[in-house]
C-alpha cells in the first residue's frame, strides 16, 4: 500500500489571538465568537468592592469628604474618585462582571474613564470602547 502525498515532517496551526495586560498579568484575548472559559477578572472585582465599600463609607457619614477617606486609606483622592465612579455602574453591568461575563475588552482602565450617568448610555459607551480594543 503506497500513499499518494508524503506526510509532512511538521505541522504549522494558528490560532489568532492577542495578549492583553489585565491587572498587571497577561491574559489571551481570543477572537470574537470563539469560545471560552471565563472568570471573574480579579482587578475589577476588586475595585468594584472597594467603590461599594467607599460609597458606603461617605453615605453613612462615616467620613465627611473624599478627601478626609483617601488619608484615611492612605491614597490619592483622584484616584478614589475615578474608582468611586464604579459604584455608579448598572446594575446589569456590576452582576456581569462579578459573575465574568463582562465583554471582552473591559477593563479595569476602561472603567476609570468618565461614565455617563445614565446606564442605557453607559451599556453604549462601554460597547464602544470594548469594540476600540479589537479594532485597535
Amino acid at each position: 500500500m503506497t500513499r499518494a502525498k508524503p506526510i509532512p515532517d511538521t505541522v504549522t496551526v494558528h490560532v489568532p489571538f492577542r495578549l492583553v495586560k489585565r491587572g498587571g498579568r497577561r491574559e489571551m484575548l481570543l477572537p470574537e465568537g470563539a469560545s471560552a472559559q471565563r472568570r471573574p477578572d480579579d482587578a475589577l472585582v476588586k475595585a468594584l468592592a472597594r467603590a461599594f465599600r467607599w460609597k458606603r463609607m461617605l453615605d453613612s457619614g462615616e467620613f465627611a469628604t473624599i478627601a478626609e477617606l483617601a488619608a484615611r486609606e492612605g491614597i490619592a483622592a483622584p484616584y478614589l474618585t475615578r474608582v468611586l465612579r464604579l459604584a455608579q455602574l448598572a446594575p446589569d453591568l456590576v452582576e456581569s462582571i462579578l459573575d465574568g461575563r463582562q465583554p471582552r475588552g473591559l477593563t479595569l482602565e476602561s472603567l476609570r474613564e468618565a461614565l455617563p450617568e445614565g446606564w442605557a448610555e453607559q451599556r453604549r459607551a462601554l460597547i464602544a470602547i470594548c469594540k476600540s480594543v479589537y479594532l485597535g
